[in-house]
């Protein structure tokens, strides 16, 4: 019989709190390492509540850890309660609470902030939470992708040995110029120690 008795406070209690739902925008994000991304959660909410009477508890939920992204408490944020590993990363835009709606900010993404993020909200009207899935994944090399190949290419090793043999060409002009000039001073000195005699 004190089964029955709980069981309908359950249910009773769940039925009065159904007039108080918070639903998540998107239930799956997926962004890459290092990008900006915005999760978005909207609640209910009737024209006499006010944003100081709001408490809001977002997590990210991983298998042998949970950590605090944001902490709302009665309308004040309590910075001290988020986790170290979301400090100075994190964005609540407080404009669009009093349309019923929870917009956070997560900047420089990191692969470790996949996971499962929970919002729970609590106001006059009651209390509910939803979830989303985030997936950060490894952002792209770019200097693997625009690495030189070990071989070149037949035109541009065609190329190569056009500027190979300009060069000798060049170097070969400067040293028969070199030459010349060597030459000229030679007979201008042979000229002079002939008449000297």
């Amino acid at each position: 019989m004190i089964c029955w008795i709980l069981l309908l406070i359950k249910l009773t209690s769940c039925v009065c709190a159904g007039t108080f739902v918070v639903n998540v925008t998107q239930t799956s994000y997926q962004a890459e390492e290092n990008h900006n991304i915005t999760l978005d959660w909207t609640f209910t909410t009737t024209t006499h509540s006010s944003t100081n009477s709001v408490s809001i508890l977002c997590e990210l939920i991983l298998d042998q850890k949970t950590s605090v992204l944001f902490h709302l408490h009665e309308g004040v944020e309590v910075s001290e309660s988020q986790d170290e590993e979301f400090s100075g990363r994190v964005q609540f835009d407080k404009d669009v609470l009093r349309e019923g709606r929870i917009t956070l900010h997560v900047s420089r993404l990191r692969t470790e902030d996949s996971g499962l993020y929970l919002c729970e909200v609590t106001t006059e009207s009651g209390s509910s939470s939803d979830k989303c899935r985030l997936n950060v994944t490894a952002a792209v090399d770019q200097s693997e992708s625009q690495r030189p190949t070990e071989r070149p290419e037949p035109e541009s090793r065609g190329r190569i040995d056009l500027y190979v043999g300009l060069g000798l060409t060049a170097a070969g002009v400067a040293a028969a110029a070199a030459v010349a000039v060597l030459v000229r001073l030679c007979s201008a000195s042979r000229r002079s120690i002939k008449s000297a005699d």
